[in-house]
């Protein structure tokens, strides 16, 4: 079962995500908030998996909201869906710690599969939003490269990630244990100086040594 908080300022938006995944029996809506405040509040009772996070919000929007996510709760994932393209939101989720980005013409068959990816580690982004990503790691990187602040074995774990794949997907690819793909991906964040797979991805992007392809 995924427990899925709904943290969006518009009601009528709320019940139609909620009426959307409650339709499916491995999903539950826990609970609904209507800015980021209220979603930092009910966090302790409802103890989701994953937020599903607007931006634009009274009180708390949702960058600041997600920041805090991550730094109480590391555990759990937010995947923002909003009704903003903007270069500016769209860095600023990815870099607060956003597992992925959606905008609101998402058809429910994608949110869903968005949902299932960000749970299982993977790292969703719409196309349109990735290619806004993409501009912006193709700057040239003033940063150490990989190969001085990673093992072989982690480069390899790295571009595995960077292509989607999932922990046991990992430990099946390479023949070893997931408990040793965690403690890889572990430290490569660690090493990266990044939030999450999304931000590790996103620095195998833009050193080369992955691609959207």
């Amino acid at each position: 079962m995924i427990k899925v908080l709904i943290c969006d300022d518009q009601e009528i938006v709320c019940e139609g995500l909620q009426t959307i995944l409650n339709a499916y029996d491995d999903i539950k809506v826990v609970g609904i908030a209507h800015n980021g405040e209220e979603a930092l509040n009910l966090i302790p009772e409802t103890e989701p998996d994953i937020v599903l996070m607007d931006l634009k919000m009274p009180v708390m929007n949702g960058i600041i909201a997600t920041r805090n996510i991550q730094q109480k709760y590391p555990h759990i994932y937010v995947l923002v869906l909003t009704t903003y393209r903007d270069d500016e939101w769209v860095f600023d989720a990815v870099r607060s710690g956003a597992s992925g980005y959606l905008l609101k013409d998402t058809l429910p068959a994608q949110l869903l599969q968005a949902i299932y990816d960000v749970h299982s580690g993977k790292a969703p982004l719409q196309p349109s939003i990735a290619l806004k990503v993409i501009g912006e790691i193709q700057e040239p990187s003033d940063a150490a490269s990989p190969e001085h602040l990673l093992t072989e074995r982690e480069v390899t774990v790295l571009k595995l990630v960077a292509r989607g794949l999932t922990n046991q997907e990992i430990a099946d690819e390479l023949v070893i244990s997931e408990w040793t793909v965690r403690t890889h991906v572990s430290n490569i964040l660690e090493k990266l100086h990044v939030a999450n797979r999304t931000q590790a991805t996103l620095y195998a992007l833009r050193e080369g040594l992955a691609s959207l392809q």
